[in-house]
C-alpha cells in the first residue's frame, strides 16, 4: 500500500497479456505505474486521475500536475506508455501506433479496481497524452489519414526525439497488407466508461482524429494550450478537439507559452506549468467530487 501523503510514488510494472512486448515479442507489454495517495482524501474512496505523458516522456517526470493533484485530495496514477518514454528507451510503434496509449490507461484502471474500489475517474494529458485523455472519452484516430501517414501520403508531424521513427517503423512493419490491417483496427473504439472527465494540455494528434468521434464525447473536456506552441499547434492540434467535442471549454495559456514550457529545466515561463496544474486540480474537483 502507499502512504497517505506521500512525496514519492509507489512504483510497479503491469503487464498487459494481450498485448505484445516490442522488443521482445513472446512477453507481455510492459506499463511502468507511478502511484501517489492523496495528502488529504476529499471523499472515500478516493478520486482518481490517471495522468498520461508526452511524447517521449514518463510518468516520472509530470509533478507539475500529480503534486497539485494530490494536495487538492485526489489519488494519481501517472504512465510510462511502452516505445515512448524515456525510462525504458524509444521503438517507433511507441511514437506513431498512438492508439495504444489509451489501452495502457484502461488496463491501469483494470488493475487498481480488482484492488480497492475506484472513486470517480479522470484523466489529464500533456501533448500526445492529451489525445491519449480524449481518446479514452471516445476521440477516434482516422485510418486512413494514419495509413497516409505510414505510406508517406501524409506529411508525418515533427518528432523531436525520434527524427526517424517513420523509417523504423517501416522496417519493422511492411507496407502489405498485415500492417493495413492493424492500422484499420487502430480506428476502433478506445473509451473507457470509468471516465468522467477529461484535461487536455497542448494536446496533439488533432488533426488524426475524425471530428465525428469528437461529436460524440459527453464527459466534461477542459483545454490549456500555448499561443506560441510550434511542435502541437492550436490551428492543428488544439482547434479540433476544441471545436468539434460539445463539451469543450478552454483558453490559452498565454501568447508566448512554448510545447517546451511544460517540460523543459528552464522553461521560458516557469510559472505556466504550476498554475496549469493548479487549474486542472480545480476543474477535477469541479466534476469528479
Amino acid at each position: 500500500m502507499t502512504i497517505s501523503g506521500q512525496e514519492k510514488p509507489l512504483i510497479r510494472v503491469l503487464y498487459d497479456e494481450s498485448r505484445r512486448d516490442l522488443r521482445e515479442p513472446g512477453h507481455p507489454r510492459p506499463v511502468r505505474l507511478y502511484l501517489w495517495e492523496p495528502r488529504r482524501p476529499v471523499a472515500e474512496p478516493a478520486p482518481l486521475v490517471v495522468v498520461s505523458h508526452g511524447t517521449g516522456g514518463s510518468g516520472s517526470d509530470m509533478e507539475w500536475m500529480v503534486r497539485p493533484l494530490t494536495e487538492a485530495g485526489f489519488r494519481v496514477a501517472a504512465l510510462d506508455h511502452h516505445g515512448n518514454n524515456f525510462v525504458d528507451g524509444y521503438e517507433p510503434e511507441g511514437f506513431l501506433h498512438v492508439w495504444e496509449r489509451p489501452l495502457d490507461v484502461s488496463l491501469a484502471l483494470d488493475v487498481l479496481a480488482r484492488e480497492q474500489p475506484l472513486g470517480p475517474v479522470g484523466v489529464a494529458g500533456f501533448s500526445l497524452g492529451g489525445y491519449t485523455a480524449a481518446a479514452l472519452a471516445g476521440a477516434r484516430v482516422d485510418p486512413e489519414i494514419l495509413w497516409g501517414v505510414l505510406t508517406g501520403a501524409v506529411p508525418v508531424p515533427e518528432i523531436p526525439e525520434f527524427p526517424g521513427a517513420l523509417e523504423a517503423l517501416r522496417k519493422k512493419y511492411p507496407e502489405d497488407e498485415s500492417s493495413r490491417r492493424v492500422v484499420e483496427g487502430a480506428g476502433g473504439d478506445l473509451s473507457d466508461p470509468r471516465v468522467r472527465a477529461v484535461f487536455q494540455v497542448a494536446p496533439g494528434v488533432g488533426g488524426f482524429v475524425t471530428p465525428a468521434s469528437l461529436a460524440t464525447v459527453r464527459v466534461p473536456v477542459e483545454i490549456r494550450w500555448g499561443g506560441a506552441d510550434t511542435i502541437c499547434p492550436y490551428e492543428a492540434d488544439t482547434r479540433p478537439y476544441l471545436e468539434h467535442i460539445p463539451t469543450a471549454s478552454g483558453r490559452s495559456a498565454g501568447p508566448d507559452v512554448r510545447h517546451d514550457d511544460f517540460f523543459a529545466p528552464e522553461p521560458a515561463d516557469p510559472a505556466v506549468r504550476v498554475r496549469v496544474g493548479q487549474e486542472a486540480a480545480a476543474f477535477f474537483l469541479q466534476h469528479l467530487v
